[in-house]
């Protein structure tokens, strides 16, 4: 058995040096999603989108197309996790137009949040209590990359991001909850621009190979910046998939 194995970038720009991979007509995300089976949505993290956002998106994608979402930095970075229920009640009525296209929240804290146990449980609780997907969180702080801390985590099914460049030791490997493995790549050595070196990216595409027998799997590139991000996914995607993954004919 081999479960969904999702590759994708932050955001659905479509750069120059791959539009013809990507041809027209459509928007930029309806030309995105003939050929890219998930993205992530990184505005979310910076502002609100009207719930007519939301559905526009997703009416814009196929149905076996998934959203990744960010939770908004008022209540990561801002709020602390502290009081969460007005913003999660708000969040909740927004991304709710994506329906069943909402396939991950991820949840990203500030590297100056450590662990606070109580602060965390009430945090997540409020957020099962609204939205039924599941989670990846990406810390930042020394404090969440322990073996216990895995524990904790995989008991509240919450699954820890695997980063690269990785802040700490063992952040490059996925961790907490195993029923879902997340990787957001930034781009290596320059955050956010470098784009990897094809022998990085073969290597990624038997890690997500292999992790996609044990859980769905998700591998975004956040390496946006000089536009490198759809090309190696691109490159990941028909490897590990052993196919061109663009699909002409999807509408």
């Amino acid at each position: 058995m081999t479960f969904d194995l999702r590759i994708g970038t932050a955001g659905w720009s479509v750069p120059a040096a791959v539009a013809d991979r990507f041809p027209p007509p459509g928007t930029h995300l309806q030309r995105y999603a003939r050929g890219m089976n998930a993205v992530e949505v990184n505005t979310s993290f910076y502002r609100p989108h009207r719930r007519q956002t939301w559905e526009r998106w997703a009416a814009s994608t196929p149905p076996d197309f998934r959203f990744a979402v960010k939770v908004p930095r008022l209540l990561t970075h801002d709020q602390r996790l502290a009081d969460p229920d007005v913003g999660l009640d708000r969040f909740k009525a927004e991304v709710s137009g994506l329906g069943e296209r909402l396939g991950v929240l991820l949840v990203q804290l500030p590297p100056s949040l450590g662990f606070d146990a109580a602060m965390v449980d009430d945090f997540f609780k409020s957020v099962r209590e609204r939205l039924d997907a599941p989670v990846a969180l990406e810390p930042r702080h020394r404090d969440w990359f322990s073996d216990e801390m895995d524990g904790w985590l995989a008991e509240r099914r919450i699954a820890r991001v695997a980063a690269d460049p990785a802040p700490h030791v063992g952040a490059d490997r996925p961790g907490g909850w195993r029923g879902l493995t997340y990787y957001r790549l930034h781009g290596a050595p320059r955050i956010y621009y470098s784009a990897y070196p094809p022998e990085v990216l073969a290597g990624m595409a038997r890690t997500l190979e292999a992790e996609r027998a044990a859980a769905p799997t998700w591998c975004i590139f956040d390496n946006t910046a000089a536009f490198a991000a759809l090309s190696d996914a691109l490159t990941v995607a028909e490897a590990a998939h052993g196919r061109s993954h663009i699909q002409t004919l999807r509408v």
